[in-house]
C-alpha cells in the first residue's frame, strides 16, 4: 500500500508491539489513544510482556493483550508457538512496532498483515556542535531500529533527529496514519480492587492522616540507582515536615528499599506488597514521589504526581519526565550520559550519581512541593 493511501485506509484489526518496560509501556499509550481516536470500530490488541500487562488490560481502548512470554509451566517453545498462531489466525491488517528488535519484527511478518510499521534503521549522530551528548550515549542509547527489524516493515518512520522525548518519538507515528495531533493522553484505569488492596495498607499502617511522600529508590540498572543514603536522608526531612514517607518497590526490589529504611526508622516499606496497578494507586493519592529514572517516574507523570528523579546515566530529554525537565537533579558530567548499564563498566567511580547530593535533592523537593499541581491525563470513570 502506497503512504498516501495509508492515511485514508479503515484499518479493522490492529497489532501494536510494545511488550515493556514500564516506563515505554506508558510513554505509548498515547499512541494508543490515538489509534482508537482514529478507528473507533477497530479490534486494537497489545502485546506485552505477563509482568505489565496489568497495567493495561483494563484500558477501555485495547480490545485484548497478548501475552509475550512464558506461561507457568509451559516451556518457552511451547508458548512461542502460540503466540505465533495467535497472532497468525487473528489476520490482522496492520501491525505497528514500537519495540524495534528482531523478535518484534518476526511477530509483525508472522501476523501475515500487509501493513507493518516500525522505525527506520539506526541513525548515527552527527559531528561537532551538533552531537549534543558524549559518543557513547549515541552508542548505546536507542537511535533507531536494531537487529535488522527495519528490514521487515514494509513502512519505516523516519528518524529525523535522535534529540527527542520517545513520547513525542513515538507520535511519529501521526502522519503515516492520519493520527490527530492533540496533546498526549495518558490515562490508565485502575480496576477498583487496586484501590481497595492500596486503601487496606494505608490503614493498616496509620497513613490515612498524613500527606504520602512515596520513595521509589531502586531500579533495573545498577548505574541509574541514586545511593540508599542520599534517599534516607531525603525520607528523613520529609518526616520532619510532616509528611508519610512510604518505600516502593517489587519484590526483587526490597533489598534496596530495606537499606533505606534502616537509616530512616519511620518510614513505611512496603516493597513487595503492591502490583503495578496498586502502586499507581498509591502515587495517586501522593503529595509527591522521589526516585531515579525507574517505572515509577513514569508513572507518577502520567498521574500528574509531582516528582523529583535523580538522572546520571540516562538522558532526560530522551525518557525524563515527559513535559518537565524542572523535576530532574543531575550533575552535568562529561562523561555522562553513557548508557551504561553495570557498575564495573564505569570507570568514573559512579561519579554522575555519587555527586548528586541530598541537599540537592531535597531543594528540588521543596521547589516541587512548592509548585502548582498538573495532570497530564484525562480523569475519566474513576480510572487514571
Amino acid at each position: 500500500m502506497r503512504r498516501s493511501a495509508l492515511r485514508a485506509h479503515a484499518f479493522e484489526r490492529i497489532l501494536l508491539i510494545k511488550p515493556s518496560s514500564v516506563g515505554d509501556v506508558i510513554h505509548t499509550v498515547p499512541v494508543l489513544a490515538k489509534l482508537r481516536t482514529r478507528y473507533p470500530a477497530a479490534r486494537i490488541d497489545w502485546v506485552l510482556r505477563p509482568a505489565i500487562a496489568e497495567l493495561i488490560v483494563h484500558h477501555p481502548d485495547v480490545s485484548h493483550v497478548v501475552r509475550l512470554g512464558r506461561r507457568d509451566g509451559g516451556s518457552a517453545a511451547g508458548d512461542l508457538i502460540r503466540l505465533l498462531w495467535t497472532i497468525r489466525r487473528t489476520r490482522y491488517d496492520l501491525v505497528i512496532d514500537l519495540q524495534g528488535l528482531l523478535l518484534s519484527a518476526a511477530l509483525g511478518v508472522a501476523s501475515g498483515a500487509p501493513v507493518r510499521i516500525g522505525f527506520d534503521r539506526p541513525r548515527t549522530a552527527r559531528g561537532g556542535a551538533a552531537a549534543r551528548l558524549p559518543r557513547s550515549a549515541y552508542r548505546r542509547g536507542w537511535t533507531g531500529a536494531r537487529e535488522g527489524s527495519w528490514l521487515a516493515y514494509t513502512h519505516r518512520i523516519a528518524v529525523p533527529t535522535l534529540d527527542v522525548h520517545a513520547v513525542d518519538r513515538y507520535l511519529w507515528l501521526r502522519p503515516l496514519l492520519g493520527l490527530d495531533d492533540g496533546p498526549a493522553d495518558f490515562r490508565i484505569p485502575l480496576p477498583a480492587a487496586a484501590d481497595a488492596h492500596l486503601n487496606a495498607l494505608v490503614r493498616q499502617h496509620g497513613l490515612a492522616n498524613a500527606p504520602l511522600a512515596v520513595l521509589a529508590p531502586a531500579t533495573t540498572w545498577e548505574t541509574k540507582q541514586w545511593q540508599a543514603s542520599g534517599f534516607a536522608e531525603v525520607a528523613r526531612h520529609l518526616t520532619h515536615t510532616g509528611h508519610a514517607v512510604v518505600l516502593a518497590g517489587s519484590a526483587e526490589e526490597q533489598a534496596r528499599c530495606r537499606a533505606v529504611a534502616e537509616n530512616c526508622p519511620g518510614v513505611t516499606d512496603l516493597s513487595g506488597q503492591t502490583t503495578l496497578t496498586e502502586l499507581a494507586a498509591l502515587l495517586r493519592r501522593a503529595a509527591i514521589c522521589v526516585t531515579n529514572d525507574s517505572g515509577a517516574m513514569h508513572l507518577a507523570v502520567a498521574l500528574g504526581t509531582p516528582v523529583v528523579s535523580v538522572f546520571g546515566p540516562t538522558d532526560p530529554l530522551w525518557i525524563g519526565p515527559y513535559g518537565n525537565d524542572q523535576q530532574v537533579v543531575r550533575a552535568n558530567l562529561p562523561c555522562a550520559p553513557c548508557y551504561l548499564r553495570t557498575l564495573r563498566r564505569c570507570t568514573h567511580s559512579h561519579a554522575c550519581m555519587t555527586e548528586v547530593t541530598p541537599a540537592m535533592v531535597v531543594e528540588r523537593v521543596e521547589k516541587t512541593l512548592g509548585a502548582p499541581r498538573i495532570g497530564l491525563l484525562r480523569r475519566v470513570d474513576g480510572g487514571l
